[in-house]
């Protein structure tokens, strides 16, 4: 697979950008810019990020032989390669269900994935990451940012990092193209944030319970149990919340 990299200097949302692009086969097109006006995370969140000073982008492609009810191999992937990335330049680096990166308790990095569908496959895969580098200062309501340049104490050479993740993106998709779902799957879940320890849960209906996180199902549900490791509960994505 090759990428072929755009840089726009600000944009509403790269994402938006890459739904009017067109991916060849065996290609993957990446737009990334300096601010995106009307940058989002999942539903309705928007993602705080300085102009300037972190790494917005999205990554398009078409995914080969990916069936529809196995997709979340996709948001897997991505997130594997974002913290093989991110653990050559720091320690504490895990995946916050269901593709959240952070260090320690405080979130590095977030990804917005949107798919399109042909039949039983997936046609197309759009995902959007930003990803704090250089940082200092956060203003917005977020419960815990953190940035690299925060972690390190230094900031870190944007367009290097990019490539570096552009790089093992395509590494970690070229496993899915081959089939081999099992490692991916393996280093996904030895990497879960919170995995084996109890902690607070946020539930629809407001209430709160102290729940322990067992592991994620090939389809992306949340497994959850028990303090004592019993009345294990399934979670879809929006259906409870981590209390930080």
């Amino acid at each position: 697979m090759k990428a072929r990299v755009l840089y726009i200097k600000e944009v509403d949302s790269t994402n938006n950008y890459l739904r009017h692009c067109t991916a060849e086969a065996g290609e993957m097109v990446v737009a990334w810019t300096d601010f995106q006006t009307a940058g989002r995370g999942c539903g309705t969140n928007t993602w705080e990020s300085e102009a300037g000073k972190n790494l917005t982008f999205s990554m398009l492609f078409c995914p080969e032989g990916v069936a529809a009810r196995e997709q979340f191999i996709l948001s897997m992937a991505s997130a594997v390669a974002l913290k093989r990335v991110l653990d050559r330049y720091t320690a504490e680096i895990c995946i916050k269900w269901p593709n959240d990166i952070y260090w320690a308790d405080r979130k590095i990095c977030g990804t917005l994935i949107e798919t399109t569908l042909s039949g039983k496959s997936v046609k197309t895969c759009i995902v959007g990451t930003g990803l704090n580098v250089n940082q200092q200062l956060f203003r917005s309501d977020a419960p815990n940012p953190v940035s690299l340049c925060q972690i390190l104490g230094h900031e870190t050479d944007r367009e290097h990092l990019l490539s570096e993740l552009v790089d093992e993106t395509i590494l970690t998709l070229e496993d899915v193209y081959a089939g081999h779902y099992d490692d991916l799957r393996s280093e996904y879940r030895a990497a879960l944030y919170r995995k084996g320890e109890v902690h607070g849960y946020r539930l629809p209906d407001g209430s709160e319970v102290q729940l322990m996180l067992m592991d994620v199902e090939d389809d992306g549900h949340l497994l959850l149990t028990q303090p004592d490791g019993t009345g294990e509960q399934r979670f879809g994505f929006k259906e409870i919340q981590f209390i930080i």
